[in-house]
């Protein structure tokens, strides 16, 4: 089975070293034998979450979009900032529209619920984003998500890749791959049962 993975990061800002993670990871993924799809929550402009504007409007199309790529794929990698030892607002406003998802016309779709998700962060700062992860994964779990237990935390980012993108430190690297790794084998345990 090849496994379809979603990969984005949780930033839009240009020169952002999460969205180098996400480079990184997709090309790992693709070594490893996954049918890779990158994307950019920048490609899915969203309001703030607000149930009244739900209720009003229904879930906005973005939203939509991004549930539907997301229920097309067996597992999703995401690539998180960390904003001041948490989840930045714009991958936390991105999880909960599509949580608000129930169904596509008469389909049933709950596009985080069973998906298969792995977690990587790249800071500059002395704990590598890896607070934030922990809060990313309690928010992934609760909408129904299964995160991998491994994960990746990427160092002085600043200078954690070459011109090419690849991670310079063999340990990051390390790191990066076994994520990527765990990813793609649960995906096929998943396909084969």
């Amino acid at each position: 089975m090849t496994p379809k993975v979603l990969v984005f990061p949780g930033s839009v800002r240009s020169g952002s070293f999460n969205a180098s993670l996400a480079d990184a990871a997709a090309r790992e993924l693709a070594v490893l034998g996954a049918d890779v799809t990158r994307l950019s929550l920048g490609d899915y402009p969203l309001p703030i979450m607000d149930e009244d504007l739900q209720a009003r409007e229904g879930i906005p199309e973005n939203a939509m979009k991004l549930g539907r790529q997301i229920a097309h794929h067996d597992a999703v990698f995401v690539a998180c900032p960390e904003y001041n030892s948490s989840i930045p607002p714009l991958l936390k406003n991105a999880i909960d529209w599509v949580s608000r998802i129930s169904k596509d016309g008469d389909r049933a779709l709950k596009p985080w619920k069973g998906t298969l998700v792995a977690l990587g962060s790249a800071s500059n700062g002395r704990f590598a984003g890896a607070r934030g992860l922990y809060h990313v994964r309690s928010v992934m779990m609760n909408v129904g998500a299964e995160v991998v237990t491994a994960q990746c935390s990427i160092g002085a980012a600043a200078k954690a890749f070459d011109a090419s993108g690849t991670l310079i430190d063999e340990r990051a690297a390390a790191a990066l791959a076994t994520t990527c790794r765990a990813l793609v084998e649960q995906s096929r345990w998943r396909g084969m049962r």
